[in-house]
């Protein structure tokens, strides 16, 4: 069986992962392909490890493209086979900036507060 991959969205209906990848796209039309085609392949278990994700802890994974800037998408599991996108960046470096890793994780608790009661 597939997984289903979600977006996140906030109490006022933004859905900042949807405006990510739009900005991407308009930016970078090739790394943009790549992570909608890493999005598509999430929908398989056996994609769920690295080189394409890494588990970040507590429930956390990041999708990984290595483009011209490293572009990630942070997400986590839920019950019924369900992935929820909750973040992305491009950046440069190897290393998560600190502040991406807590507005992930503090939407990724928005989340599950809301949805799961």
């Amino acid at each position: 069986m597939d997984f289903t991959v979600e977006f996140y969205e906030t109490k006022t209906g933004q859905c900042p992962v949807r405006e990510f990848l739009n900005t991407l796209k308009a930016s970078d039309p090739g790394d943009f392909a790549a992570v909608v085609a890493g999005l598509a392949k999430l929908k398989h278990r056996r994609s769920h490890r690295e080189p394409l994700s890494k588990a970040l802890g507590n429930g956390l994974f990041e999708l990984r493209h290595v483009g011209k800037l490293n572009t990630r998408v942070f997400w986590f599991f839920m019950k019924g086979r369900r992935i929820i996108a909750v973040h992305g960046i491009r950046h440069k470096g190897q290393a998560i900036p600190a502040r991406d890793l807590e507005t992930a994780r503090k939407r990724m608790r928005d989340w599950l507060e809301r949805k799961t009661g």
